[in-house]
């Protein structure tokens, strides 16, 4: 019974990672489209969440490498992968408070590598092969292929369009960017919402409720439906540092923002890599931005989003190594008034910012007066 309850607690909590994840990346997919004034706010949570819940549908690739690929399965229980989860929850509600687009990603990872390591006392239970070539490489090389994506469709655009009328271009590309920015989002949502499947898998696996380490229908669709809800409560904060912080984006700028960062997430899901959406379309941001001029990039907000993204995988091996610890230690009464105070703070916290003012002005603040391609 005991066992069947932790698991439980262990589902609520990948959901309310999920759930989060949602809104907290929802500017990975909307953030553009958003701040070019191509679609209202509304419209374009509504645009980005639907096709994130087809994106979810696409594999699971990826949910089978976050699965069963990061620490040995052997290794894993229910209370590593619920101290992974809250390590990663805390992560992602401090980077949203702040307005920092840090990686959802890397925080799951990060939160499953330390509390495996509390747990069994060493770093043997980490798969460090697969660690290094799904997880350190990728997020070495994404930034780079990020910015330089960004950078070269950015100048090839820019000589194709070079004497053609701005005003006329910025119409096209107005129009091109709704099928970019649903690119962005669905390849956003292949890749995002499996992790928290492989989590969940994972959590089934280890409790003996599932044989063979598979990714049941009910957990795909249960995660599509979970992130596709969060995407729809948006994350001004974010949106607003991904959509005008960083550089001041026009209709071509979002579109090849989105074109290059939803070719690489795709190819990555297609891989069953982990990667950080976010920090492929924000390095895709500023390549586009830096193919005006660097002056273009705002260079002060980076250096904070960066400084996030270094912290993101320690920051939180440390939160998830402390919740084991804690959670290790305590009866499952405690434990249950611990999780439901944890929820209750994300339900409450989101309440109040959704009703604060500065975030019911922030679609007014994102979107940038209308401005020609010179």
């Amino acid at each position: 019974m005991e066992i069947l309850i932790l698991l439980i607690v262990v589902i609520v909590a990948a959901l309310v990672f999920e759930y989060i994840n949602g809104f907290h990346d929802a500017a990975n997919a909307i953030a553009t489209v958003v701040s070019t004034k191509v679609l209202t706010p509304r419209r374009a949570v509504m645009y980005g969440a639907s096709l994130e819940f087809v994106g979810a549908l696409l594999g699971t690739h990826v949910a089978t490498t976050v699965g069963k690929g990061i620490v040995a399965t052997e290794c894993v229980t229910q209370v590593v992968i619920l101290s992974a989860l809250l390590g990663a929850i805390s992560w992602n509600l401090f980077t949203w408070y702040k307005g920092l687009p840090s990686s959802s990603s890397h925080a799951l990872i990060g939160g499953l590598i330390g509390a495996a390591v509390v747990h069994s006392s060493g770093f043997g239970s980490v798969n460090a092969e697969k660690v290094y070539q799904k997880v350190l490489i990728p997020m070495v090389t994404s930034p780079v292929l990020g910015i330089g994506f960004g950078f070269i469709f950015m100048v090839i655009l820019m000589h194709m369009f070079f004497k053609a009328n701005p005003e006329r271009v910025n119409k096209h590309f107005r129009k091109l960017q709704l099928f970019s920015s649903g690119l962005m989002a669905l390849s956003h949502g292949s890749n995002d919402a499996q992790k928290t499947m492989g989590i969940m898998a994972l959590a089934l696996y280890s409790s003996g409720y599932m044989k063979d380490f598979h990714i049941p229908l009910w957990v795909i669709m249960l995660c599509a439906i979970t992130m596709a809800s969060g995407t729809m409560s948006g994350g001004w904060k974010i949106i607003r540092t991904m959509g005008s912080k960083v550089i001041k984006l026009k209709p071509i700028h979002g579109f090849a923002a989105e074109t290059s960062a939803a070719t690489i997430i795709l190819t990555a899901s297609h891989m069953g890599i982990p990667l950080s959406t976010t920090h492929v379309i924000s390095t895709s941001i500023m390549g586009v931005g830096a193919s005006q001029r660097l002056s273009a990039v705002k260079w002060g907000v980076v250096s904070n989003i960066v400084t996030a993204w270094v912290l993101t995988i320690p920051a939180c091996m440390v939160l998830a190594g402390l919740s084991y610890f804690i959670i290790s230690n305590a009866n499952m009464m405690i434990l249950l008034g611990l999780v439901a105070v944890i929820v209750a703070i994300v339900i409450i916290s989101f309440i109040l910012k959704s009703m604060n003012k500065e975030t019911v002005a922030l679609p007014q603040d994102i979107a940038q007066p209308e401005e020609i391609v010179k």
